[in-house]
């Protein structure tokens, strides 16, 4: 493959660099924009928008649209990449599901997205709460989809059911960077248990998805083997965007990504066999997911462009 353009980042001495044209974006602003950010104060939510500094938080909340995280704001993992804190956490919330669904409704959106922090120091895992979550939101809003962004659960499977057991129309888990990089970048997690989820959720007849994070190190090679070993467990969408360092405290980007290279994955996903392949600089999970719920959209979209 012909090498792509690269801008290299200060990593040594983990200086701040200027970001190129294609990563910029707006200010969130806008009437739709403050009725979400009323809402999310009013319910005292916790949306990952504002928790993971999310480049997509103005359009997404200008869309009436917002990635609600449950089970607190404080993680039991240390991620190097992550800006959402570590810590003990406070006591699970019984409350939170119901708020959460009222909220969506309040919203009047047609497909929510729900997420959390790890929650390692319960025996569940917070799974209980997930399944209670799915079905309040379910319940209060049976014409809403709903993709769900799951931790690991440390693998066990009995907690990875009760996700399933809610029907959600999409269960994601990220694998967020390529094997070699797993322990510095999610020091916690191991790559090939993060597969085995997705290979859990699939044979449990769920459609799936997972993200991969460019700029920290990784070769191409490696990219295209990850994206790989996720068709092979059984993965359907696949997001695949640029990482941006939250603060100085976390890790430094290695590299920004040429849009040219992004779409040059995108090819290689669907060529590889996959469902739908979200890439560009400023994809993340749940950027577009509402897409993300009807099998063959992209696929269907990438071979009519063609």
């Amino acid at each position: 493959m012909t090498e792509l353009p690269v801008i290299p980042a200060a990593v040594a001495d983990n200086t701040r660099v200027k970001k190129p044209d294609w990563l910029r974006v707006k200010l969130p602003i806008g009437e739709e924009y403050r009725h979400v950010r009323s809402l999310v104060d009013n319910y005292k939510l916790h949306t990952i928008c504002e928790s993971g500094n999310c480049p997509n938080m103005g359009e997404c909340w200008g869309a009436g649209t917002a990635t609600f995280m449950i089970l607190g704001n404080t993680c039991t993992r240390s991620c190097g990449f992550c800006a959402v804190a570590t810590g003990r956490p406070d006591p699970v919330d019984w409350d939170e599901p119901q708020r959460v669904a009222e909220a969506i409704n309040l919203m009047k959106v047609k497909h929510a997205v729900i997420t959390s922090v790890d929650r390692d120091e319960i025996k569940d895992g917070g799974s209980i709460i997930w399944h209670n979550t799915i079905k309040a939101v379910k319940a209060l809003n049976p014409e809403t989809t709903l993709e769900t962004l799951i931790p690991d659960f440390k693998g066990e499977k009995e907690n990875i059911q009760r996700v399933m057991d809610a029907a959600p129309e999409v269960i994601s888990h990220n694998i967020e960077t390529v094997e070699r990089l797993t322990r510095q970048v999610r020091i916690q997690a191991r790559y090939w248990r993060s597969m085995e989820v997705i290979r859990i959720l699939k044979q449990g007849g769920m459609r799936t998805k997972s993200g991969i994070m460019l700029g920290l190190g990784e070769t191409k090679e490696e990219v295209i083997q990850t994206i790989t070993d996720l068709r092979d467990n059984g993965c359907d969408v696949i997001t695949i965007g640029q990482y941006l360092q939250p603060t100085r405290k976390h890790l430094p980007v290695h590299r920004f990504v040429h849009p040219d290279e992004f779409a040059e994955y995108r090819e290689i996903g669907y060529n590889l066999g996959l469902d739908y392949v979200e890439s560009g600089p400023l994809v993340r999970s749940s950027y577009h997911s509402e897409r993300h719920v009807f099998p063959g959209l992209g696929r269907k979209e990438w071979e009519e462009s063609k």
